[in-house]
């Protein structure tokens, strides 16, 4: 799905001030409330905006380390089953399946570094969990975003709204 210009700017603004009502955002973009209401359905339907959600700070909530912990599972199964017991850690916030010497990627968060031993002990002890290396993150110069991408489409496409 492509998007265009006005969806990017639509999409901007409430990354912005996510707390924004469709009014204020079609008087601030120029257009009427039908057509953010109509942009911002579509958008929701086809899986481009995923949430409203307010975003939350680990390390406001005392969680001050990140990691990154690989790990090789055993494929009996596939990764569902053990991703599904790696979600039931509340301290692991995202697990992908990967490729390379290692089958999934998790990154976690502990409240100090002896914490994150206990957190990754947890996952260490998940049922089809063969082997795990960790990283501490250290800082993050370039957190997650995806704004780049979305002002990057309708340039890329070469349409305008």
């Amino acid at each position: 799905m492509t998007i265009d210009d006005l969806d990017a700017r639509l999409i901007a603004l409430l990354a912005a001030e996510p707390r924004l009502g469709v009014l204020e955002c079609s008087r601030r973009l120029g257009v009427a409330r039908g057509t953010v209401q109509a942009r911002l359905d579509r958008l929701m339907d086809r899986g481009v905006i995923t949430g409203f959600g307010p975003d939350v700070s680990p390390a406001a909530l005392g969680y001050g380390v990140t990691a990154f912990v690989t790990m090789e599972i055993r494929q009996v199964a596939g990764h569902d089953p053990v991703a599904d017991r790696l979600a039931a850690i509340p301290e692991v916030l995202e697990v992908h399946t990967i490729t390379g010497d290692s089958d999934l990627l998790c990154r976690v968060v502990a409240r100090t570094n002896a914490d994150l031993q206990r957190v990754i002990d947890l996952i260490v002890d998940v049922r089809g969990v063969l082997r795990t290396n960790s990283i501490i993150a250290l800082d993050t110069p370039v957190p997650y975003r995806v704004l780049p991408l979305v002002a990057d489409v309708p340039r890329r496409e070469g349409r305008r709204s």
